[in-house]
């Protein structure tokens, strides 16, 4: 089978969420399934460490789509027009942007519809392009994955797609992530925080991660802490709105807050196992990866209990109201008086690490949405005769 795969997120050093979702998951679809042969497409130049496997043809097409008239450019012309050279069986797109002007099968990965519910988080041109393209996107898709039961029903109830033409299939966290020793957190700590205990938020500074109310909270957190306990932020800030920058300016405490800006993958698993306990307290999320990833390094959680964070974290972590800032000061203070201990309800092995996730983990190789490419190619064309 040859299967076209949408490759234009794997940029060396700067994954994203998607972008490091499509990294792990082509990583281990490619070198399972030497049978079948991978064209990957790139809107720019690649880099090697992105070529995982001897069955991987690297293209680069033009344009570098990172706006909106550039994902047409690059969806609606370049693609159909490579399409029609390489005569591809599957095109398989994990950020779930298709090509409208194809008759090319195809798989995608809708991660969650967070513009539908937050539109005004994004700009203008791009919340326009994703409302009026990603329903058409679902529709043209012979089957659909997604990464939760929560975003499953998002993804049916909002663009009215079958439930049985959507995939659950989990996130999994990378290797990186793991428990450190006593010293070697010492050694983190000393690096980033001057050797000072901290909590850690991970992820871009997007309205929707709710850093506004964390950093209110933790403000008031320290009102009471006599410690130097510290928040570290770990992400770039590409969305830094006035409202989150009046938020950390109003802080009594706001030296007390660390930036990192985004960091290599290997600091940022230091930085996850080194902590006293991830805050992440997104007001939606379709899955939240950083959930994952701390579990994987036996870090506490407090993250939010709605959409699909405690469908991730099950009865493993502490969880707060995204919307009261009393509820997640509470969640922080009970963080640190519990250092290194799981702040939620449960803690036998089969509820720890919350849901399926981890189970799910474990047989990467089937329950990946990669999985989905590597099905016969007549049932995928199946689907796409039963299309309306």
């Amino acid at each position: 089978m040859k299967i076209a795969v949408n490759t234009r997120l794997l940029l060396p050093d700067r994954l994203d969420g998607i972008g490091r979702f499509t990294c792990e998951t082509l990583r281990i679809i490619t070198q399972s399934h030497p049978e079948h042969e991978f064209l990957f497409l790139f809107d720019r130049k690649f880099h090697e460490s992105f070529i995982f496997s001897e069955n991987i043809r690297p293209i680069v097409a033009p344009p570098q789509a990172r706006h909106p008239l550039l994902f047409l450019a690059w969806f609606e012309l370049s693609l159909p027009y490579l399409f029609n050279k390489l005569k591809p069986d599957l095109f398989l797109s994990p950020d779930g942007f298709l090509s409208l002007n194809t008759r090319v099968p195809s798989v995608a990965v809708i991660h969650d519809l967070n513009f539908e519910h937050f539109p005004a988080d994004i700009p203008w041109a791009e919340r326009t392009y994703y409302l009026r393209m990603f329903p058409k996107f679902a529709r043209k898709a012979v089957r659909l994955a997604t990464v939760s039961e929560y975003s499953k029903q998002d993804i049916h109830q909002l663009y009215k797609i079958p439930e049985n033409r959507i995939d659950v299939v989990y996130n999994g966290s990378s290797s990186n992530f793991r428990p450190l020793s006593s010293e070697r957190k010492e050694t983190v700590r000393r690096k980033f925080t001057g050797g000072n205990e901290y909590f850690i938020f991970v992820g871009s500074l997007h309205p929707r991660k709710n850093l506004v109310n964390l950093f209110k909270a933790f403000d008031q957190f320290k009102d009471n802490d006599p410690s130097t306990v510290k928040l570290v932020i770990a992400g770039a800030r590409m969305w830094w709105t006035d409202e989150i920058r009046q938020a950390y300016e109003g802080m009594q405490h706001r030296q007390e807050v660390i930036f990192t800006g985004r960091v290599i993958d290997q600091d940022l698993a230091d930085l996850m196992a080194s902590a006293m306990a991830l805050t992440y307290v997104s007001i939606f999320e379709g899955f939240g990866i950083p959930i994952l990833e701390a579990f994987s390094c036996n870090t506490p959680v407090i993250t939010s209990g709605n959409t699909s964070m405690p469908e991730v974290a099950g009865e493993a972590a502490c969880l707060a109201d995204p919307f009261d800032v009393e509820s997640i000061r509470g969640a922080v203070r009970r963080g640190h008086a519990r250092p290194g201990r799981h702040l939620g309800h449960r803690h036998s092995p089969g509820r720890r690490h919350g849901c399926r996730c981890i189970e799910a983990r474990r047989q990467v190789p089937e329950r990946h949405p990669g999985h989905l490419a590597l099905r016969l190619k007549d049932r995928a064309f199946r689907y796409q005769e039963s299309l309306p």
